[in-house]
Parts: structure tokens; sequence; C-alpha cells
């Protein structure tokens, strides 16, 4: 079966793990982790091996094959990539969420490459690592698709600096199979011989885990806190019990190369291995900073030469961002300009040791926000943050409010926000990383008397967020809207003096710089924020009612009848976007069908979905088609069924076939949960829920040749 390749940039998850300190000793266990590391094995003072970080979302990976529809009897594990931007605590709960980012074809008879990637976030909101899978499809190649880009390592031309010998237990994937990965192959003599090998075989994440703790004892003991990257390639299959040794060549402070080598038969089973390590200073800045910052990130602030922008610019900087003040250095109504309020932000920023450029362009037209974006890239090379905060005042009633006065808030807020925010998204999206920051305030969310001008344009900017936050989710790209209430000079002769003093704007900063940061998990959300108070703010819709038939047109007096429950705000929902908002509408003339529906779905027996594969059985996807499916289905419900596909026909007999091309075993629980698309199959295979016996292969067939509604 081909390839599914609009399955590029498609959202996988979010989804959530449990775990406790047993499954992180469990997980050092499998991977050889014994007395002599007992940090890693004993709970009085435990501390987490880097690699977990895999172990911990096998339900993703399997989500991403299931989704790119890769062969599964030709699949490998290729390539894995690490970063971690935070230790592992030792338990807690994880949110994994991501997307397959490309598939590169290498030929007809070399196979494809699936890659995808994900970002796990921690209970306690913490963003903890990104992995980088490539999946390798053995029998997938040939879809002429891009060959995508040939990366080697090459390793010095000299003795490795550090060697660790290890030896893995016969029975060492017996263990390292309990934390997650259960697929047959490491563990079933006569699948690994079907499959082609020997015996079971070795995970290739459990030699990655041994590989793991080998740099760590050598390159930063005792500390795995300080890894900031882990990656490899699998080269070859190793045996359970062949000895192994991991070799090591420290190429920079902070940097090294590794492989790792089967002693046995002198083959590489880990190649290409990159290790980066934080140095104890930095680690220690890390932790004084809580965690989030923004080194080798590029930031632009617009109306950065006081008030908020101020702010933001010098926070960024202190985390470590790299920081473009702009500042047009004018009046609060945005007449005249200058360079000095840009210049001693710059200078403060670099009094603190960072790193900043001033810009002193109007956001105001397209020339002034290209230039912007174009100073950022001249002085750092790229862009991954823009905090749109510039603003003016033309404060009149509506009567008295002047086109010219309209135009020009209009031209700042509003068209400033698109002038550099569009050059900047194309930037991101060639980096596949972006972080974008709207202001509107409570004048654009509930009215100003006197704003006409200031309250449309913060208003117009929500619209225009929920959209680029549409266009950049595939690219990694998150846009929020903050709503800050602060002292600065726009507010100072709005606000009560008294109420004035407690507003500072360093109260509002906490909130835009966690959006700004990579821990940041959402996207196209609206929130208030002041004197240290903040909460979300939303666009919620009814649910409504029905007025006439919805084939005659209702009259005024039929409306009137029913503004009670159009009004009403009870079991209000949010809309992630305009097509879910039409949903209810569309539903609305058909609620008994759903319902039935429903209750149906809810009441779905095992034999009934036996009795009903005939029907759903799609003929004109089976020419050619010879198979035997034999399903045995445990529990209450269970029994045993078979299908037999021949010639284009479906047939379904209860009890076992002589001679099935796949047997299929799940218990009833499980087997309903699957047909009721509660449980993903690749998710339940990997999983342990679903075991498959015979061609596997030809399971993969199920789901075409059956529509399951």
């Amino acid at each position: 079966m081909a390839l599914n390749l609009d399955a590029i940039g498609k959202k996988i998850g979010p989804l959530t793990k449990d775990y406790t300190w047993k499954d992180v000793i469990l997980y050092a266990l499998g991977v050889g982790a014994g007395f002599d590391e007992l940090e890693y094995c004993y709970e009085h003072q435990l501390k987490v091996i880097p690699s977990f970080a895999i172990a911990s979302v096998f339900e993703f990976l399997a989500e991403a094959g299931l989704s790119s529809n890769v062969d599964l009897s030709g699949v490998l594990h290729g390539e894995q990539d690490i970063i971690f931007h935070n230790p592992i605590p030792t338990e807690g709960s994880l949110t994994t969420e991501g997307a397959i980012t490309a598939m590169y074809d290498k030929g007809k008879d070399k196979g494809a490459l699936i890659v995808a990637e994900a970002e796990t976030i921690h209970s306690n909101g913490r963003k903890l690592f990104t992995n980088i899978f490539t999946i390798f499809g053995r029998k997938d190649g040939g879809f002429g698709g891009d060959p995508g880009p040939s990366e080697k390592v090459e390793f010095p031309d000299r003795a490795p600096d550090f060697e660790e010998k290890a030896t893995p237990s016969p029975n060492q994937p017996l263990l390292y199979r309990l934390s997650g990965d259960v697929f047959q192959l490491h563990v079933d003599p006569e699948f690994a011989k079907a499959s082609g090998f020997e015996m079971p075989i070795m995970h290739g994440l459990c030699t990655h885990g041994y590989a793991c703790r080998a740099v760590i004892k050598h390159l930063f003991p005792g500390e795995p806190e300080r890894m900031k990257r882990f990656r490899v390639r699998f080269s070859r299959t190793l045996y359970p019990g062949d000895p192994i040794v991991t070799k090591i060549w420290k190429t920079a402070e902070g940097s090294a190369l590794f492989q790792t080598v089967n002693e046995k038969t002198g083959d590489v089973v880990i190649d290409g291995g990159i290790v980066e390590w934080l140095s104890a200073e930095e680690y220690q800045r890390r932790l004084e900073m809580g965690g989030i910052r923004f080194e080798d990130r590029v930031a632009i602030v617009t109306g950065a030469g006081a008030g908020l922008g101020k702010v933001y610019a010098l926070e960024l900087a202190r985390r470590g961002a790299k920081v473009v003040v702009n500042d047009l250095g004018g009046a609060r109504d945005g007449t005249g300009s200058g360079t000095a309020a840009a210049d001693k932000v710059v200078e403060e920023i670099k009094a603190l040791g960072g790193e900043a450029v001033a810009n002193y362009d109007s956001v105001a037209t397209p020339e002034g926000g290209r230039a912007i974006v174009d100073t950022a890239i001249k002085a750092f090379g790229h862009v991954d943050i823009v905090i749109n905060n510039a603003g003016i005042l033309r404060d009149k009633s509506l009567v008295k409010m002047d086109p010219e006065n309209w135009k020009a808030v209009m031209d700042v807020h509003l068209k400033g926000a698109y002038n550099v925010t569009r050059p900047a998204f194309i930037k991101m999206r060639e980096n596949r990383y972006g972080r974008i920051i709207f202001t509107t305030s409570a004048a654009g969310l509930y009215g100003n008397f006197g704003q006409t001008n200031y309250s449309a344009a913060k208003t117009a900017l929500i619209g225009f967020m929920n959209t680029v936050k549409l266009e950049g989710e595939k690219y990694n790209i998150k846009a929020n809207t903050i709503a800050p209430v602060a002292a600065t000079r726009l507010t100072e002769d709005v606000m009560p003096p008294d109420l004035f003093e407690k507003l500072k704007p360093e109260f509002v900063a906490p909130l835009v710089l966690y959006l700004c940061s990579d821990q940041c998990p959402v996207s196209g959300r609206i929130y208030n924020a002041g004197m240290g108070y903040f909460n979300r703010a939303a666009i919620l819709t009814g649910p409504g009612t029905v007025v006439g038939d919805g084939t005659e047109v209702p009259t005024p007096e039929d409306v009137a009848s029913k503004m009670k429950q159009i009004m009403s705000m009870e079991g209000a929902q949010e809309f992630a976007n305009a097509t879910e908002a039409f949903g209810p509408m569309l539903e609305a003339f058909s609620p008994k069908k759903q319902a039935e529906a429903a209750q149906a779905e809810a009441g779905l027996t095992v034999k009934e979905v036996f009795d009903g594969m005939v029907d759903a059985f799609q003929a004109d996807q089976a020419a050619g088609v010879d198979v035997v499916f034999q399903y045995e289905i445990s529990g209450d419900q269970g029994g045993t069924w078979n299908v037999v596909v021949k010639d284009g026909t479906c047939e379904v007999n209860e009890g076992a076939h002589e001679n099935p091309t796949t047997t299929i075993k799940m218990s009833d629980a499980d087997f309903l949960a699957l047909m009721r698309g509660e449980l993903n199959a690749m998710a339940a295979y990997t999983g342990g829920k679903l075991k498959i016996e015979g061609d596997l292969m030809k399971s993969q067939l199920i789901e075409k040749l059956f529509k399951v509604s």
C-alpha cells in the first residue's frame, strides 16, 4: 500500500501518559543500569536517564507509523534526535503532540523515510523534550518524492577519548519490553525467524539507552540533567548477549560524537551519535531562571523604547534572547520620531551582558515592517519571536472621530501588526518555528467610550490571530494575544493615579515571556494580564435553537418567540475554526438521528460487528485479494470468527478456519473500542492489546477492505 502523503503536517495528539518512579527505575533496569549506577535504580535521590524521553512516547511513534501508512513488514527505526529543555521529573503526567513533518523517497529499491516531530510537556507546565523520529520504510520507496537531505557525521581520525564496554543480558529484551515496546520481534522466536532473524533481536532503543548511560558516565558523570541533545542513527541489529562498546570522541566543550559497536562482529549498531550538554554554570543559570530560556532565539519587540515593550525586551535579553529593539521614538499620538528611546534600551541590554540592536522604522508601512525583520536577519541570521506591541492613541468620540485619526490608529495597531508579522512569518515558516504575540486590550474585548478607532483595531487583531494560528500550526508557529493592563504613557491620564502606581509593566511580562517560549503549548488564545492577575478570555457560542422547520423562512414574530433560547449561553462552546463553528447549525436539524446513532453505537456487541461485516465490505477495493482473517476474541462476548475475502467477495463464518492467512487476537472490550474509534490500531498493537499472527502485512488490508462507520 502507498504511503499516505496527506498525513504530512496533520496534528497527532495530544497523547497523555502517567508515570511514577517505578516506571523510571524499570526503564533504567531495561537499559542495563544496576548497583553501579544506583542513582537510576533507587527511589532515594532518583535521577532519570534522559533516553527515557523516547520510551515514554511510544504511542506517538505508533500513531505516526499508522497515519503514514508505512508497510509494517518493512519498517525500521532509522534515526532518533532528542532535544532536552528541562530535566525529566521522576513522576507525573506527560502530554505529547506533534506531526509528521516530511516523507522522503530514497528510491524504489531503497525505501522511504518518514520524519515526525513531537513536543512533550510535563504536568508541572514545563516543556521537557522534543523528539524527532525518522522511520525507515524499506518497502515504501519509489513514490516520486524528494530524496531529502543527506547528512554524514565525520568522526575524528584518532582513537576515541573514551570507551565504555557492556554486555546486555541474553534476556535483556524481556525486561526492556515492559517499558512499552512489546513488538513480537523482540520476544517471539518464530516471529523473529519469519522476519529473517536467527532469534529475537535487541530493541534498537534498548541499545540507545546503553549508549546514553555511557556518554553521561564519561562526559558529565552523575548529572544526566545537563544533557541538551542526544542523536543517533540505527545502523545494524544486535542479538541479546552480544558484547558492545560505545566509543566517544569529545569534539568541543559541551559536545561529542559517539558510536556503539558490536564487539563480537565489529558491526556498528549505532552510528552518527551526537551528544551535547550544558556546562555546570549554564545549568545553574537555567535553574535560577526557572527553566525558561531563550538562548539561540531572536526576538523582535515593536514599541520597545518604553513601557511594556521595554520590559519585554529587557526580560527576553536577561534570559538569553538576542533582541531587535524597535521604536519610532515619536509621541503618544504617533507624531515625531527619534533614536534615543531604542538606543537607550539597547545600551541597558548590553550592560546586562546581552545582545541587541536598535531599529527606528515605523510599523505603519509595509516598507517599515520589512525593514524591522531585515534588521533581525542581518544582525542575527533569523527571527523566532515577534511581539507586536507598538501603539498610539488618538481618542475621540465617534462624532468627532475624523478619518485621519481613525486611519492613524489603524495603521499602527492593525496594519502595523500585519506589516511586521507577514515578513517574519515567512522566515519562521522556513525554520519551522515561531512565536507571535498580538496586543489587544479591554477596549477591544469589551469596548470603551471615546475609543472607536482603538477598540476596532484591537478587536481586529483577534481575528488576525485566529487565522495566523491556523496557517502556522503545521510549521510550529504559535500565535497568542495579550490584553495588558499596565501603567504606560498610553494610560497615564486614563487611570486614577493610585491605580496607575500599582500597575507596573513588569507584572504583565511573565505571561508574555511564557507565551514566547519553547514551552508554550497553546495557540490562538487571549489572555488578560495586570498586577500579577491573569485570566483567559474567549469567544463562546451558545447552543441556540431551531426556529421553524428549516424549510420555510421563519417570521420576525417566530424569532421573537424564541429569543430566550437564542440568547441562552448555557452549555456554550468554544470553536477552533469557522468550519467547526458551522457544525452545530447543520447538526441542529437531525438531533434525533444523532441520538439514535449514539445509542446504537453504545450498545454495540462483538457479534453485531461480525454480523455487519458483509455490509461493510468494499468490493471495489478487493481486486486480486485472496486472504483469510481469523479473529479470536476473548471475554464474555468473545468467540472465534473467520472472514474469507476472495474474487471480490466476502464471507463471514463463526468458528476457526483451517488455513488462516492472518490471525487477530484481542479482548472483547478492546475490540469494541477499536470498532468505535476509541482505540488506535497501531497503539493497540504496540501496546500489546492487539496480537497479530501469520502474515503481518496482510493485516493492513482490513482498513482498506472494510468501512467502519
